[in-house]
């Protein structure tokens, strides 16, 4: 199974919600950081889940292995910024 992590930023927090097959599964809000929303998304994985897809802000960064967002966290919200933020400056206003 690979499910969907999509985190939204609002005025002062970030939010996320895990989606599998166009169905939410769980979310929660008032987080203060991607990691933030990472770890909470990952640690409420069913067993069957062995990837996922992170989208930050509406943009996908990429399809990860649960072992890697797990080892590498930090890298992995680096990208999803990183990836936002050359959208942004190629789509102003998207």
């Amino acid at each position: 199974m690979i499910v969907r992590i999509d985190i939204d930023k609002t005025a002062d927090s970030l939010g996320y919600r895990v989606s599998y097959e166009s169905e939410e599964m769980y979310a929660d809000d008032g987080l203060g950081s991607i990691v933030e929303c990472l770890v909470a998304a990952v640690e409420g994985m069913p067993p069957e889940a062995v990837a996922a897809e992170l989208w930050y802000d509406g943009i996908v960064s990429g399809t990860y292995p649960l072992s890697v967002i797990g080892m590498s966290i930090d890298q992995v919200a680096q990208h999803a910024l990183n990836t936002t933020a050359m959208i942004d400056d190629l789509m102003p206003g998207r």
